[in-house]
Protein backbone atom coordinates (compact mmCIF):
# COMPACT_ATOMS: atom_id res chain seq x y z
CA UNK A 1 0.00 0.00 0.00
CA UNK A 2 1.51 3.48 -1.35
CA UNK A 3 1.89 6.26 0.90
CA UNK A 4 1.39 9.75 -0.32
CA UNK A 5 3.11 11.39 3.24
CA UNK A 6 6.88 10.84 4.27
CA UNK A 7 5.56 7.95 6.80
CA UNK A 8 2.86 5.63 6.55
CA UNK A 9 -0.36 7.88 6.33
CA UNK A 10 -3.57 7.05 8.71
CA UNK A 11 -4.90 6.94 5.35
CA UNK A 12 -3.35 4.05 4.57
CA UNK A 13 -3.81 2.13 7.96
CA UNK A 14 -7.23 2.81 7.57
CA UNK A 15 -7.01 0.88 4.32
CA UNK A 16 -4.84 -1.71 5.57
CA UNK A 17 -6.95 -2.63 8.25
CA UNK A 18 -10.01 -3.17 5.77
CA UNK A 19 -7.98 -5.78 3.66
CA UNK A 20 -7.56 -7.44 6.73
CA UNK A 21 -11.21 -7.29 7.92
CA UNK A 22 -12.27 -8.59 4.47
CA UNK A 23 -9.94 -11.18 3.27
CA UNK A 24 -9.06 -9.39 0.52
CA UNK A 25 -6.59 -9.63 -2.51
CA UNK A 26 -3.16 -8.26 -1.65
CA UNK A 27 -2.70 -4.59 -1.51
CA UNK A 28 -1.87 -3.03 -4.93
CA UNK A 29 1.88 -3.15 -6.33
CA UNK A 30 1.88 0.40 -6.87
CA UNK A 31 5.04 1.52 -8.95
CA UNK A 32 6.16 4.92 -7.83
CA UNK A 33 8.12 6.05 -10.75
CA UNK A 34 7.27 7.34 -14.13
CA UNK A 35 9.75 5.88 -16.53
CA UNK A 36 9.85 3.92 -20.30
CA UNK A 37 10.19 0.64 -18.38
CA UNK A 38 6.66 0.81 -17.49
CA UNK A 39 5.82 0.03 -21.04
CA UNK A 40 8.58 -2.42 -21.49
CA UNK A 41 7.24 -4.44 -18.19
CA UNK A 42 3.37 -4.00 -19.96
CA UNK A 43 4.45 -5.19 -23.19
CA UNK A 44 6.69 -8.50 -21.83
CA UNK A 45 3.26 -9.30 -19.55
CA UNK A 46 0.08 -8.60 -21.78
CA UNK A 47 -0.87 -5.35 -19.53
CA UNK A 48 -2.02 -2.15 -19.86
CA UNK A 49 -0.69 0.46 -17.83
CA UNK A 50 -2.87 2.49 -15.43
CA UNK A 51 -1.27 5.84 -14.16
CA UNK A 52 -3.21 7.32 -10.63
CA UNK A 53 -1.77 10.75 -11.05
CA UNK A 54 -2.49 12.52 -7.21
CA UNK A 55 -1.71 15.09 -5.36
CA UNK A 56 -0.55 14.52 -1.53
CA UNK A 57 -2.40 17.32 -0.60
CA UNK A 58 -5.31 15.94 -2.33
CA UNK A 59 -8.67 15.24 -0.19
CA UNK A 60 -10.29 13.05 -3.18
CA UNK A 61 -6.83 11.66 -3.56
CA UNK A 62 -7.39 10.30 -0.10
CA UNK A 63 -10.85 9.24 -0.43
CA UNK A 64 -9.79 6.93 -3.07
CA UNK A 65 -7.12 5.43 -1.64
CA UNK A 66 -9.52 4.64 1.31
CA UNK A 67 -11.72 3.15 -0.34
CA UNK A 68 -11.81 2.43 -4.25
CA UNK A 69 -8.03 0.87 -4.10
CA UNK A 70 -8.90 -1.27 -0.95
CA UNK A 71 -11.87 -3.02 -2.64
CA UNK A 72 -10.72 -6.94 -3.22
CA UNK A 73 -12.31 -6.62 -7.00
CA UNK A 74 -10.32 -3.57 -7.82
CA UNK A 75 -7.13 -5.18 -6.49
CA UNK A 76 -7.91 -8.38 -7.95
CA UNK A 77 -8.40 -6.64 -11.43
CA UNK A 78 -5.50 -4.36 -11.27
CA UNK A 79 -3.25 -7.44 -10.17
CA UNK A 80 -4.12 -9.36 -13.10
CA UNK A 81 -4.27 -6.73 -16.09
CA UNK A 82 -2.04 -3.72 -15.02
CA UNK A 83 0.84 -2.25 -14.63
CA UNK A 84 0.47 0.15 -11.51
CA UNK A 85 2.04 3.46 -11.42
CA UNK A 86 1.05 6.06 -8.62
CA UNK A 87 3.28 9.55 -8.90
CA UNK A 88 2.60 12.98 -7.21
CA UNK A 89 1.87 15.43 -9.77
CA UNK A 90 3.59 18.20 -8.25
CA UNK A 91 6.51 16.05 -8.62
CA UNK A 92 6.03 15.37 -12.20
CA UNK A 93 5.44 18.57 -14.27
CA UNK A 94 5.89 16.99 -17.85
CA UNK A 95 2.55 15.25 -16.59
CA UNK A 96 0.80 17.81 -15.02
CA UNK A 97 1.31 19.86 -18.09
CA UNK A 98 -0.11 16.69 -20.28
CA UNK A 99 -3.01 15.81 -17.59
CA UNK A 100 -3.72 19.00 -15.46
CA UNK A 101 -7.14 19.64 -17.14
CA UNK A 102 -8.53 16.03 -16.02
CA UNK A 103 -7.77 17.18 -12.12
CA UNK A 104 -6.09 15.42 -9.47
CA UNK A 105 -7.01 12.26 -8.93
CA UNK A 106 -6.41 11.88 -12.67
CA UNK A 107 -6.50 7.64 -13.69
CA UNK A 108 -5.34 7.66 -17.35
CA UNK A 109 -5.41 4.00 -18.89
CA UNK A 110 -2.75 3.37 -21.53
CA UNK A 111 -2.13 0.65 -23.75
CA UNK A 112 1.53 -1.08 -23.63
CA UNK A 113 2.42 1.18 -26.62
CA UNK A 114 2.05 4.26 -25.21
CA UNK A 115 -1.41 5.05 -26.74
CA UNK A 116 -3.97 6.12 -24.32
CA UNK A 117 -7.29 4.40 -23.59
CA UNK A 118 -9.21 6.05 -20.63
CA UNK A 119 -8.80 9.42 -18.94
CA UNK A 120 -11.42 9.90 -16.16
CA UNK A 121 -11.11 12.81 -13.91
CA UNK A 122 -11.61 12.99 -10.03
CA UNK A 123 -13.13 10.18 -8.23
CA UNK A 124 -14.25 7.16 -9.13
CA UNK A 125 -16.30 4.62 -6.94
CA UNK A 126 -14.99 1.20 -6.05
CA UNK A 127 -17.84 -0.40 -8.17
CA UNK A 128 -17.51 2.31 -11.25
CA UNK A 129 -13.94 1.63 -11.15
CA UNK A 130 -13.88 -2.16 -11.14
CA UNK A 131 -16.48 -2.29 -14.26
CA UNK A 132 -14.06 0.31 -16.23
CA UNK A 133 -11.31 -2.01 -15.72
CA UNK A 134 -12.75 -5.01 -17.07
CA UNK A 135 -14.35 -3.02 -19.94
CA UNK A 136 -10.77 -1.81 -20.67
CA UNK A 137 -9.76 -5.93 -20.64
CA UNK A 138 -12.95 -6.15 -22.79
CA UNK A 139 -12.70 -3.89 -25.17
CA UNK A 140 -9.08 -1.79 -25.36
CA UNK A 141 -10.23 0.18 -28.16
CA UNK A 142 -9.88 4.17 -27.10
CA UNK A 143 -12.80 5.66 -25.20
CA UNK A 144 -14.74 9.15 -25.73
CA UNK A 145 -12.18 10.53 -23.42
CA UNK A 146 -9.36 10.25 -25.38
CA UNK A 147 -10.22 13.01 -28.37
CA UNK A 148 -7.61 13.41 -31.13
CA UNK A 149 -5.20 16.24 -30.18
CA UNK A 150 -5.90 19.73 -31.24
CA UNK A 151 -4.28 20.92 -34.41
CA UNK A 152 -2.41 23.84 -34.08
CA UNK A 153 -2.53 25.60 -37.75
CA UNK A 154 0.47 27.83 -38.89
CA UNK A 155 -1.05 31.80 -38.62
CA UNK A 156 0.44 35.35 -37.29
CA UNK A 157 1.83 36.15 -34.12
CA UNK A 158 -1.37 38.20 -32.58
CA UNK A 159 -4.87 37.53 -32.12
CA UNK A 160 -6.98 38.47 -34.85
CA UNK A 161 -10.11 40.71 -34.19
CA UNK A 162 -12.51 37.85 -34.44
CA UNK A 163 -10.24 36.29 -31.96
CA UNK A 164 -9.87 38.85 -29.77
CA UNK A 165 -13.51 39.57 -29.26
CA UNK A 166 -14.52 35.46 -29.08
CA UNK A 167 -12.12 35.53 -26.47
CA UNK A 168 -13.65 38.27 -25.00
CA UNK A 169 -17.47 37.31 -25.04
CA UNK A 170 -16.13 34.14 -23.33
CA UNK A 171 -14.62 35.93 -20.49
CA UNK A 172 -17.89 38.61 -19.79
CA UNK A 173 -20.52 35.66 -20.15
CA UNK A 174 -18.52 33.19 -17.79
CA UNK A 175 -18.61 35.66 -15.25
CA UNK A 176 -21.13 35.03 -12.33
CA UNK A 177 -22.77 38.18 -11.68
CA UNK A 178 -24.84 37.03 -8.68
CA UNK A 179 -21.66 35.12 -6.49
CA UNK A 180 -18.87 36.57 -8.37
CA UNK A 181 -16.03 35.13 -9.99
CA UNK A 182 -15.70 32.98 -13.65
CA UNK A 183 -17.60 29.48 -13.69
CA UNK A 184 -20.61 28.68 -12.12
CA UNK A 185 -19.57 25.64 -9.56
CA UNK A 186 -15.73 25.48 -7.67
CA UNK A 187 -15.24 29.35 -6.28
CA UNK A 188 -12.27 30.62 -6.77
CA UNK A 189 -9.95 33.38 -8.20
CA UNK A 190 -8.70 32.76 -11.32
CA UNK A 191 -5.34 34.61 -10.96
CA UNK A 192 -5.24 35.36 -14.88
CA UNK A 193 -9.04 36.43 -14.82
CA UNK A 194 -8.88 39.17 -12.15
CA UNK A 195 -5.11 40.15 -14.01
CA UNK A 196 -7.17 41.04 -17.14
CA UNK A 197 -9.91 42.99 -14.77
CA UNK A 198 -7.69 45.29 -13.53
CA UNK A 199 -6.33 46.20 -16.76
CA UNK A 200 -9.90 46.77 -18.06
CA UNK A 201 -10.03 48.93 -14.64
CA UNK A 202 -7.12 51.14 -16.14
CA UNK A 203 -9.11 51.50 -19.44
CA UNK A 204 -12.13 52.92 -17.34
CA UNK A 205 -14.80 49.78 -17.70
CA UNK A 206 -17.53 50.36 -14.53
CA UNK A 207 -18.21 46.24 -15.13
CA UNK A 208 -15.04 45.60 -14.47
CA UNK A 209 -14.20 47.71 -10.99
CA UNK A 210 -17.85 45.63 -9.82
CA UNK A 211 -16.54 42.59 -10.85
CA UNK A 212 -12.87 42.81 -9.19
CA UNK A 213 -14.23 43.89 -6.51
CA UNK A 214 -17.08 41.45 -5.76
CA UNK A 215 -14.66 38.66 -6.39
CA UNK A 216 -12.39 39.81 -4.05
CA UNK A 217 -14.61 40.77 -1.54
CA UNK A 218 -16.16 37.34 -1.87
CA UNK A 219 -12.92 35.07 -2.08
CA UNK A 220 -12.37 36.68 1.82
CA UNK A 221 -13.97 34.20 2.96
CA UNK A 222 -11.70 30.95 1.82
CA UNK A 223 -8.96 33.13 3.86
CA UNK A 224 -8.36 30.48 7.21
CA UNK A 225 -9.35 33.08 9.94
CA UNK A 226 -6.68 31.23 12.44
CA UNK A 227 -3.39 30.72 10.70
CA UNK A 228 -4.21 33.11 7.17
CA UNK A 229 -3.99 31.64 4.08
CA UNK A 230 -6.19 30.47 1.70
CA UNK A 231 -7.90 27.32 0.80
CA UNK A 232 -7.64 26.12 -2.63
CA UNK A 233 -11.87 26.75 -3.68
CA UNK A 234 -15.22 26.36 -2.59
CA UNK A 235 -17.22 23.45 -3.65
CA UNK A 236 -20.26 25.39 -3.83
CA UNK A 237 -21.11 28.94 -5.55
CA UNK A 238 -22.03 30.28 -1.83
CA UNK A 239 -18.07 30.16 -1.40
CA UNK A 240 -18.69 28.91 2.21
CA UNK A 241 -17.86 25.41 1.35
CA UNK A 242 -14.06 25.38 1.42
CA UNK A 243 -11.93 22.38 0.26
CA UNK A 244 -9.17 23.16 2.70
CA UNK A 245 -6.08 22.34 0.88
CA UNK A 246 -3.70 25.30 0.91
CA UNK A 247 -1.65 25.68 -1.66
CA UNK A 248 1.24 27.77 -2.76
CA UNK A 249 0.23 29.03 -6.07
CA UNK A 250 -3.03 30.23 -4.50
CA UNK A 251 -1.17 31.83 -1.98
CA UNK A 252 1.35 33.26 -3.74
CA UNK A 253 -1.14 34.29 -6.47
CA UNK A 254 -3.87 36.18 -3.70
CA UNK A 255 -0.94 37.70 -2.12
CA UNK A 256 -0.11 39.64 -5.26
CA UNK A 257 -3.81 40.32 -6.18
CA UNK A 258 -4.65 41.30 -2.81
CA UNK A 259 -1.87 43.57 -2.62
CA UNK A 260 -2.63 44.94 -6.02
CA UNK A 261 -6.10 45.80 -4.61
CA UNK A 262 -4.70 47.39 -1.85
CA UNK A 263 -2.43 49.62 -3.96
CA UNK A 264 -5.42 50.42 -5.78
CA UNK A 265 -8.68 51.18 -3.12
CA UNK A 266 -6.68 51.69 -0.31
CA UNK A 267 -9.04 49.32 1.18
CA UNK A 268 -7.95 47.79 5.02
CA UNK A 269 -9.39 44.40 4.33
CA UNK A 270 -7.29 43.51 1.21
CA UNK A 271 -3.98 44.48 3.28
CA UNK A 272 -5.51 42.37 5.98
CA UNK A 273 -5.79 39.62 3.38
CA UNK A 274 -2.44 40.38 1.90
CA UNK A 275 -1.08 40.02 4.97
CA UNK A 276 -2.99 36.70 5.80
CA UNK A 277 -0.99 35.18 3.15
CA UNK A 278 1.90 36.36 3.67
CA UNK A 279 1.79 35.46 7.43
CA UNK A 280 0.95 31.65 6.58
CA UNK A 281 3.40 31.61 4.08
CA UNK A 282 6.68 32.33 5.95
CA UNK A 283 5.27 30.57 9.23
CA UNK A 284 4.12 27.28 7.31
CA UNK A 285 5.33 27.26 4.01
CA UNK A 286 8.74 28.73 4.57
CA UNK A 287 11.84 26.05 4.72
CA UNK A 288 14.54 26.30 7.07
CA UNK A 289 17.12 27.03 4.06
CA UNK A 290 15.15 29.98 2.23
CA UNK A 291 13.09 27.56 -0.23
CA UNK A 292 9.37 27.52 0.07
CA UNK A 293 7.31 23.89 0.43
CA UNK A 294 4.83 23.42 -2.20
CA UNK A 295 1.22 22.77 -0.40
CA UNK A 296 -0.46 21.66 2.79
CA UNK A 297 -2.71 19.20 3.39
CA UNK A 298 -6.62 19.50 3.65
CA UNK A 299 -7.32 16.83 6.27
CA UNK A 300 -5.66 15.61 9.28
CA UNK A 301 -6.18 12.04 8.83
CA UNK A 302 -9.31 9.66 7.72
CA UNK A 303 -10.61 10.24 10.83
CA UNK A 304 -10.24 13.97 11.20
CA UNK A 305 -11.28 15.60 7.91
CA UNK A 306 -10.40 19.64 6.96
CA UNK A 307 -14.09 20.46 7.80
CA UNK A 308 -13.14 19.55 11.35
CA UNK A 309 -10.56 20.59 11.81
CA UNK A 310 -10.04 23.96 10.43
CA UNK A 311 -13.08 25.41 12.58
CA UNK A 312 -11.54 24.85 15.59
CA UNK A 313 -8.92 27.53 17.22
CA UNK A 314 -5.20 27.84 17.11
CA UNK A 315 -4.91 25.68 20.97
CA UNK A 316 -7.59 22.83 19.65
CA UNK A 317 -5.51 22.37 16.27
CA UNK A 318 -1.81 22.12 17.81
CA UNK A 319 -3.55 20.11 20.20
CA UNK A 320 -4.56 17.40 16.97
CA UNK A 321 -1.70 17.78 15.12
CA UNK A 322 -0.45 19.32 11.76
CA UNK A 323 -2.05 18.80 8.48
CA UNK A 324 1.00 17.57 6.35
CA UNK A 325 3.03 19.65 4.63
CA UNK A 326 4.66 18.78 1.53
CA UNK A 327 8.13 19.17 2.28
CA UNK A 328 9.30 19.11 -1.64
CA UNK A 329 11.26 22.33 -2.51
CA UNK A 330 10.20 22.73 -6.08
CA UNK A 331 11.98 25.78 -8.13
CA UNK A 332 8.68 26.72 -9.46
CA UNK A 333 6.53 27.30 -5.86
CA UNK A 334 9.66 28.79 -4.71
CA UNK A 335 9.59 31.49 -7.70
CA UNK A 336 6.04 31.86 -7.25
CA UNK A 337 6.51 32.75 -3.52
CA UNK A 338 9.27 35.50 -4.25
CA UNK A 339 7.07 37.00 -6.84
CA UNK A 340 4.32 37.27 -4.36
CA UNK A 341 6.56 38.46 -1.87
CA UNK A 342 7.98 41.16 -3.97
CA UNK A 343 4.43 42.86 -4.51
CA UNK A 344 3.86 42.46 -0.84
CA UNK A 345 6.91 44.48 -0.28
CA UNK A 346 6.25 47.06 -2.97
CA UNK A 347 3.16 48.31 -0.87
CA UNK A 348 3.79 47.98 2.66
CA UNK A 349 7.46 48.61 2.36
CA UNK A 350 8.61 46.29 4.51
CA UNK A 351 12.66 45.25 4.33
CA UNK A 352 12.13 42.16 6.13
CA UNK A 353 9.89 41.35 3.37
CA UNK A 354 12.25 42.56 0.38
CA UNK A 355 15.01 40.51 2.35
CA UNK A 356 12.88 37.24 2.69
CA UNK A 357 12.75 37.62 -1.44
CA UNK A 358 15.97 38.32 -1.68
CA UNK A 359 17.28 35.22 0.57
CA UNK A 360 14.68 32.64 -1.23
CA UNK A 361 15.98 33.98 -4.84
CA UNK A 362 19.40 33.68 -4.08
CA UNK A 363 18.64 29.94 -3.01
CA UNK A 364 17.33 29.75 -6.40
CA UNK A 365 20.65 30.16 -7.66
CA UNK A 366 22.48 28.14 -5.34
CA UNK A 367 20.38 25.09 -5.36
CA UNK A 368 18.33 24.80 -8.19
CA UNK A 369 20.77 26.14 -10.53
CA UNK A 370 22.57 23.92 -13.35
CA UNK A 371 25.88 25.05 -15.22
CA UNK A 372 23.48 24.79 -18.12
CA UNK A 373 21.31 27.72 -17.05
CA UNK A 374 18.09 25.31 -16.33
CA UNK A 375 16.59 24.80 -13.08
CA UNK A 376 15.65 21.67 -11.41
CA UNK A 377 12.19 21.11 -10.49
CA UNK A 378 13.56 19.29 -6.88
CA UNK A 379 16.26 17.74 -5.32
CA UNK A 380 16.54 15.30 -8.13
CA UNK A 381 14.06 15.85 -11.26
CA UNK A 382 11.99 12.84 -13.28
CA UNK A 383 11.63 13.91 -17.11
CA UNK A 384 13.47 17.80 -16.52
CA UNK A 385 14.45 20.45 -17.26
CA UNK A 386 11.22 21.67 -17.57
CA UNK A 387 9.28 25.05 -18.45
CA UNK A 388 7.70 26.04 -15.44
CA UNK A 389 10.45 26.03 -13.47
CA UNK A 390 12.56 28.05 -15.26
CA UNK A 391 9.81 30.58 -16.02
CA UNK A 392 9.04 31.02 -12.65
CA UNK A 393 12.17 31.74 -12.04
CA UNK A 394 12.61 34.67 -14.39
CA UNK A 395 9.28 36.08 -13.42
CA UNK A 396 10.83 36.16 -9.51
CA UNK A 397 14.20 37.61 -10.59
CA UNK A 398 12.33 40.23 -12.86
CA UNK A 399 9.82 40.94 -9.89
CA UNK A 400 13.15 41.43 -7.02
CA UNK A 401 14.82 43.68 -9.79
CA UNK A 402 11.97 45.63 -9.82
CA UNK A 403 11.28 45.64 -6.04
CA UNK A 404 15.18 46.45 -5.42
CA UNK A 405 16.89 47.78 -8.51
CA UNK A 406 19.86 45.65 -8.16
CA UNK A 407 20.85 45.12 -11.66
CA UNK A 408 22.08 41.11 -11.17
CA UNK A 409 18.30 40.44 -10.69
CA UNK A 410 17.36 41.38 -14.10
CA UNK A 411 20.35 39.29 -15.70
CA UNK A 412 19.14 36.25 -13.93
CA UNK A 413 15.66 36.76 -15.19
CA UNK A 414 17.17 37.13 -18.98
CA UNK A 415 19.78 34.30 -18.58
CA UNK A 416 16.99 32.12 -17.31
CA UNK A 417 14.83 32.86 -20.23
CA UNK A 418 17.95 32.04 -22.27
CA UNK A 419 18.04 28.88 -21.40
CA UNK A 420 13.97 28.72 -22.33
CA UNK A 421 14.42 29.90 -26.28
CA UNK A 422 17.81 27.66 -26.29
CA UNK A 423 15.99 24.30 -25.16
CA UNK A 424 12.57 24.37 -24.79
CA UNK A 425 11.43 26.19 -28.32
CA UNK A 426 9.04 24.09 -30.23
CA UNK A 427 9.85 23.41 -33.98
CA UNK A 428 6.48 25.30 -35.03
CA UNK A 429 5.40 28.04 -32.52
CA UNK A 430 5.43 28.26 -28.91
CA UNK A 431 7.19 26.37 -26.19
CA UNK A 432 6.83 23.13 -24.78
CA UNK A 433 6.91 22.18 -21.23
CA UNK A 434 9.87 19.25 -21.19
CA UNK A 435 12.34 18.82 -23.72
CA UNK A 436 10.73 15.68 -25.68
CA UNK A 437 11.84 11.85 -24.29
CA UNK A 438 14.37 10.14 -26.52
CA UNK A 439 12.75 6.59 -26.34
CA UNK A 440 9.14 8.11 -25.61
CA UNK A 441 6.24 6.07 -27.10
CA UNK A 442 2.72 6.76 -27.97
CA UNK A 443 1.28 9.64 -26.82
CA UNK A 444 4.56 10.79 -25.39
CA UNK A 445 6.76 10.88 -28.26
CA UNK A 446 5.04 14.76 -28.94
CA UNK A 447 6.38 17.57 -26.52
CA UNK A 448 3.32 19.00 -24.71
CA UNK A 449 2.79 22.82 -24.99
CA UNK A 450 0.59 24.57 -22.81
CA UNK A 451 -1.39 27.59 -23.15
CA UNK A 452 -0.65 28.71 -19.40
CA UNK A 453 2.80 29.02 -19.87
CA UNK A 454 3.29 29.90 -22.88
CA UNK A 455 1.18 33.06 -22.09
CA UNK A 456 3.32 33.27 -18.89
CA UNK A 457 6.20 33.12 -21.21
CA UNK A 458 5.17 36.02 -23.06
CA UNK A 459 4.50 38.26 -20.61
CA UNK A 460 7.70 37.47 -18.84
CA UNK A 461 9.86 37.77 -22.36
CA UNK A 462 7.93 41.22 -23.41
CA UNK A 463 8.74 42.45 -19.87
CA UNK A 464 12.14 41.71 -19.87
CA UNK A 465 12.41 43.24 -23.45
CA UNK A 466 11.35 46.79 -22.64
CA UNK A 467 13.89 45.95 -19.51
CA UNK A 468 16.63 45.17 -21.66
CA UNK A 469 15.82 46.89 -25.22
CA UNK A 470 16.70 43.00 -26.18
CA UNK A 471 15.21 42.06 -29.27
CA UNK A 472 15.93 38.71 -28.39
CA UNK A 473 12.92 38.66 -25.81
CA UNK A 474 10.67 40.59 -28.16
CA UNK A 475 11.31 37.27 -30.88
CA UNK A 476 10.31 35.25 -27.78
CA UNK A 477 7.21 36.82 -26.66
CA UNK A 478 5.93 36.74 -30.71
CA UNK A 479 6.93 32.92 -30.45
CA UNK A 480 5.01 32.55 -27.84
CA UNK A 481 1.69 34.46 -28.95
CA UNK A 482 1.47 32.61 -32.49
CA UNK A 483 1.20 29.20 -30.73
CA UNK A 484 -2.00 31.11 -28.51
CA UNK A 485 -3.39 32.88 -31.87
CA UNK A 486 -3.57 29.09 -33.14
CA UNK A 487 -4.56 27.54 -29.84
CA UNK A 488 -7.17 30.40 -29.83
CA UNK A 489 -8.72 29.58 -33.43
CA UNK A 490 -8.64 25.60 -32.77
CA UNK A 491 -10.18 25.72 -29.51
CA UNK A 492 -12.60 28.05 -29.05
CA UNK A 493 -15.12 28.98 -26.51
CA UNK A 494 -12.75 28.46 -23.34
CA UNK A 495 -11.76 31.17 -20.56
CA UNK A 496 -8.57 31.95 -21.47
CA UNK A 497 -7.99 35.01 -20.08
CA UNK A 498 -4.60 34.96 -20.16
CA UNK A 499 -3.99 34.67 -23.65
CA UNK A 500 -6.18 38.10 -23.91
CA UNK A 501 -3.77 39.55 -21.18
CA UNK A 502 -0.37 38.14 -23.33
CA UNK A 503 -2.28 39.82 -25.75
CA UNK A 504 -2.70 43.21 -24.72
CA UNK A 505 0.67 43.20 -22.97
CA UNK A 506 2.40 42.79 -26.62
CA UNK A 507 0.49 45.66 -28.30
CA UNK A 508 1.12 48.17 -25.41
CA UNK A 509 4.01 49.35 -23.44
CA UNK A 510 4.06 49.22 -20.01
CA UNK A 511 3.91 52.08 -17.58
CA UNK A 512 7.21 53.18 -17.36
CA UNK A 513 8.95 55.33 -14.01
CA UNK A 514 12.41 55.87 -13.68
CA UNK A 515 14.13 57.04 -10.57
CA UNK A 516 17.36 59.20 -11.15
CA UNK A 517 19.43 59.03 -7.93
CA UNK A 518 21.91 57.22 -5.78
CA UNK A 519 20.75 54.24 -4.31
CA UNK A 520 21.99 55.61 -0.56
CA UNK A 521 20.03 59.32 -1.26
CA UNK A 522 17.10 59.34 0.80
CA UNK A 523 15.03 61.28 -1.68
CA UNK A 524 15.80 58.80 -4.47
CA UNK A 525 14.76 55.54 -1.68
CA UNK A 526 11.30 58.20 -1.24
CA UNK A 527 10.53 58.29 -4.84
CA UNK A 528 11.35 54.45 -5.61
CA UNK A 529 8.71 53.60 -3.20
CA UNK A 530 6.19 55.86 -4.09
CA UNK A 531 6.65 54.31 -7.28
CA UNK A 532 6.21 50.39 -6.11
CA UNK A 533 3.26 52.09 -4.68
CA UNK A 534 1.47 52.89 -8.48
CA UNK A 535 -1.52 51.08 -9.12
CA UNK A 536 -0.62 49.27 -11.39
CA UNK A 537 1.10 45.46 -12.36
CA UNK A 538 1.94 46.06 -15.48
CA UNK A 539 4.83 48.51 -14.30
CA UNK A 540 8.52 48.88 -15.48
CA UNK A 541 10.28 50.59 -12.92
CA UNK A 542 13.99 51.38 -13.19
CA UNK A 543 16.39 53.00 -10.68
CA UNK A 544 19.42 54.58 -12.12
CA UNK A 545 22.04 55.26 -9.98
CA UNK A 546 24.67 56.95 -12.11
CA UNK A 547 27.61 55.53 -9.93
CA UNK A 548 26.34 51.82 -11.39
CA UNK A 549 27.03 53.14 -15.00
CA UNK A 550 24.06 52.55 -17.90
CA UNK A 551 21.02 51.56 -17.38
CA UNK A 552 19.65 47.80 -19.04
CA UNK A 553 18.33 49.21 -21.84
CA UNK A 554 20.85 51.70 -23.30
CA UNK A 555 18.20 52.95 -25.59
CA UNK A 556 16.91 55.09 -22.76
CA UNK A 557 18.68 58.61 -21.69
CA UNK A 558 17.68 60.34 -18.88
CA UNK A 559 20.13 64.11 -17.47
CA UNK A 560 21.34 63.69 -14.20
CA UNK A 561 20.57 66.70 -12.02
CA UNK A 562 21.31 68.30 -9.10
CA UNK A 563 18.78 66.18 -7.00
CA UNK A 564 17.00 63.04 -7.07
CA UNK A 565 14.19 62.69 -9.56
CA UNK A 566 11.96 60.36 -10.98
CA UNK A 567 10.75 60.44 -15.05
CA UNK A 568 7.05 59.00 -15.91
CA UNK A 569 6.59 57.43 -19.21
CA UNK A 570 4.11 56.41 -21.21
CA UNK A 571 4.42 54.37 -24.75
CA UNK A 572 4.95 57.57 -26.38
CA UNK A 573 5.73 60.37 -24.11
CA UNK A 574 7.36 61.50 -21.04
CA UNK A 575 6.74 63.66 -17.94
CA UNK A 576 8.98 66.73 -16.92
CA UNK A 577 10.94 65.27 -13.65
CA UNK A 578 9.40 65.19 -10.70
CA UNK A 579 11.06 65.76 -7.17
CA UNK A 580 8.94 64.72 -4.58
CA UNK A 581 6.62 61.44 -3.77
CA UNK A 582 3.65 62.56 -4.12
CA UNK A 583 4.29 64.01 -7.33
CA UNK A 584 5.08 60.73 -8.94
CA UNK A 585 1.08 59.64 -9.35
CA UNK A 586 -0.18 63.01 -11.07
CA UNK A 587 2.99 62.41 -13.36
CA UNK A 588 2.05 59.07 -14.47
CA UNK A 589 -1.35 60.26 -15.07
CA UNK A 590 -0.57 63.03 -16.89
CA UNK A 591 1.55 60.57 -19.60
CA UNK A 592 -0.94 58.23 -19.85
CA UNK A 593 -3.52 60.85 -20.79
CA UNK A 594 -4.54 60.66 -24.20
Amino acid sequence: MRSRWLTLSAWACAALMMTAQTGAATPIAWQTHWSDALFTQAKREHRFVLLDLHAVWCHWCHVMDDKTYSDPEVQALMAKYYVTVSVDADGYPDLTSRYGDWGWPATIVLAADGSEIVKRRGYIPAQQMASLLQAIVDDPSPGPSVAPAVVIARGGSRLGGRQRTALTETYERLYDEQHGAWGDVHKFIDAAALELTYSKIDEGDKAALRRGRQTLDANLHLIDPVWGGVYQYSDEVDWLSPHYEKLMSFQADDLRLYSEAYARWQDPRYLAAAAAMYGYMTQFLAAPDGGFYSSQDADVSAEMSGHEFYSKDDAARRAIGMPHVDSHEYARDTGWAIRGLCKYYDITGREDVLAAAERSARWLLTQRLRADGSFRHDVQDRGGPFLDDALAASQAFVALYRSSGEKVWLESAAAALDYIDGHLRDRQAGYVAAPRAARALGVFRDAVRQPEQNASLVRAANFVYYYTGNQRYRAMARRGMKYLAAFARAAPGQLRAEILLADHELSTAPIHITVVGGKGDREAQALHRAALRYPADYLQIDWWDPAEGRLPNPEIQYPQLERAAAFACSGSACSTPVFEADEIAPAVRAALAP
